[in-house]
């Protein structure tokens, strides 16, 4: 197929379009200058230069391309995660996500692409007992940032869904870990948790859902040649309570035991966010992707590792 991907340099982009040139797919990737297309020919990766707030050039690249299907994989997240540095990266974020993906969808739709996939959130879920589905409510109403990303993933899919003659997929996606990604020895949380500034928050109960960047990338590719329209929430098979993931993150890590605050220490110093991460965060059921794209995720890295260790086997 022909495959146009706006959003190929992040985190998950880079193995993303690596995926579908390996399953033999055309792609066409967007980038904003002339400087990084050397890069993507090399690849084997159509390089489409436009602004993507540029609403016009972004038609022409698409119109140009004629692909089948689109990819959007925008995001603007900083290289470290503190709450001071997500804040700051949120407005630039939601416009990129806003306006840029809107552009994308609107250019889609002129150039009669059929099939549509955007990147989403899957750790917005309603608090609440078990797993939640592709069905449970977001967050709308949880701490104020939480509360407003859950809004703009609403709005985001609200958009996608009512975009006629497109099939649209939202892939909310878990946690990523990997290369590349805060979650690994060398990212921004691996260096917070060897410093110990990566605390349990209160009981930690706050499920996390995990996705190691790799099986996101082969899930999309799966969704681009046969999922169906609608939501997929992306995770593995095990989500984990912070009081369990953290410690075996850090043991893996070599790093010492993460320190303890009390949610009342935690409200004070960052927030009601971080409550809501690390007491309250629902985790999620990936049955659906498993049972319609064949979804096989690879265990936590961390958490294999200890297992193993406590069992005695050689590492």
């Amino acid at each position: 197929m022909k495959i146009f991907v706006a959003g190929g340099t992040g985190a998950i982009g880079r193995p993303l379009l690596a995926k579908l040139v390996a399953k033999g797919h055309a792609v066409v990737a967007l980038t904003r200058t002339a400087e990084n297309t050397q890069a993507l020919v090399e690849r084997g990766i159509e390089p489409a230069i436009a602004d993507v707030f540029d609403p016009d050039a972004v038609k022409a690249v698409v119109s140009r391309a004629q692909p089948e299907v689109v990819i959007e994989q925008l995001t603007a997240l900083p290289k470290t995660y503190t709450p001071e540095s997500m804040r700051a990266a949120g407005p630039f974020n939601t416009r990129i996500r806003l306006e840029g993906g809107s552009n994308v969808l609107a250019a889609a739709r002129a150039a009669g692409v059929r099939r549509y996939l955007r990147q989403s959130i899957a750790f917005w879920a309603i608090p609440g007992a078990g797993l939640a589905d592709e069905d449970t409510p977001l967050a709308v109403d949880a701490s104020p940032a939480v509360a407003a990303d859950a809004r703009l993933v609403t709005e985001l899919e609200r958009r996608l869904f009512g975009t006629p003659n497109i099939e649209g997929i939202a892939m909310r996606y878990g946690f990523f870990y990997g290369p590349g990604t805060w979650f690994s020895p060398d990212g921004d949380v691996g260096r917070q948790v060897k410093e110990q500034q990566f605390p349990i928050v209160g009981n930690g109960e706050g499920v996390w859902s995990w996705l190691h960047i790799e099986d996101a990338a082969i899930a999309t590719v799966a969704a681009a040649e046969c999922g169906n329209p609608g939501v997929y929430l992306i995770a593995n098979d095990r989500p984990l309570p912070v009081h369990e993931w953290l410690p075996a993150f850090a043991k893996w890590l070599h790093a010492p035991p993460p320190p303890r605050i009390s949610a009342d220490d935690a409200l004070r110093a960052n927030g009601p966010d971080a409550i809501y991460y690390g007491t309250q965060m629902r985790g999620v059921s990936n049955a659906k992707a498993k049972r319609e794209l064949n979804f096989q995720p690879r265990a936590l890295e961390w958490t294999v590792d200890t297992a193993m260790t406590q069992k005695g086997v050689a590492k």
